[in-house]
């Protein structure tokens, strides 16, 4: 479990500390990487986490339930992280209007944006817990790949976004260590409810199934940005299929 607690708290926080080498995350190359991420997360969905789901439980028309929930509970969080949770940064401050009430405004909206983006990064920690209850055919590993590869430009997007909402990177790192936070305690809370019994095996893999939906979401949502009026991209197309690949041996060569 140290690993991947370490995993899930270093790779947000040593990417949102890049904002301070690269000061945008406007360029090209982080679009693609934003790809690759959202094609990974929504293959190793689709071909590892959902089959292991259904075949888990026999339930199978309450597990769509939830996963259909967790894929609008996390279009109610982009409501209030405004696309920041996928790595899409917003421009902000349009000739700075409104000065009197900016700093107040703006101190609302990054707690707003922290508490969404850290629910999401809690219940993704949660998907790591007690593997075992998943089957022997769940791979803990390529799903902690696929968080890791989500989270690292969710933290630069915020650290962007914060460090133009507050005027100050520094005052943004705070924000940055409490949202590196949030999956690991994800983990361990959850681990610990399934433990002392709190939470049952059945809960538990319908948490995963909620998670599941928020993926669907934010994989899906990834990929359609990155095209915008649906244009065709040979390079993003490329780059999409890589990710989707990499899911796939994860999945069946391993």
């Amino acid at each position: 479990m140290t690993i991947k607690l370490l995993v899930l708290f270093f790779a947000p926080f040593l990417a949102g500390l890049v904002v301070y080498l690269v000061p945008s995350a406007k360029g090209n190359s982080f679009k693609l990487l934003l790809v690759f991420a959202g094609s990974y997360l929504f293959a190793i969905t689709v071909t590892h986490i959902l089959p292991e789901l259904y075949r888990q439980h026999r339930e199978v028309e309450l597990i769509g339930l939830f996963v259909l929930a967790g894929f609008f509970l996390q279009q109610l969080l982009e409501y209030f992280t405004s696309g920041v949770g996928h790595g899409h940064v917003h421009e902000h401050d349009h000739h700075h209007d409104h000065q009197h009430h900016a700093h107040h405004h703006h101190m609302v909206s990054a707690l707003m944006l922290l508490s969404a983006l850290c629910v999401h990064a809690f219940l993704e920690g949660s998907m790591l817990a007690q593997p075992v209850t998943m089957g022997f055919g769940y791979d803990v590993n390529a799903v902690l790949l696929g968080i890791a590869l989500h989270r690292a430009p969710a933290a630069f997007a915020l650290m962007t976004v914060l460090a133009a909402q507050l005027h100050s990177k520094r005052k943004a790192l705070p924000h940055l260590v409490v949202f590196s936070l949030a999956a690991p305690l994800g983990l361990l809370i959850s681990s610990y409810f399934v433990e002392s019994k709190l939470l049952t095996e059945t809960g538990l893999i319908y948490l995963y199934a909620l998670v599941s939906g928020n993926f669907l979401h934010i994989s899906t949502t990834i990929v359609f940005e990155s095209s915008p009026e649906h244009r065709f991209n040979a390079w993003k197309l490329g780059v999409a299929v890589l990710g989707a690949l990499l899911a796939v041996a994860v999945e069946y060569a391993i």
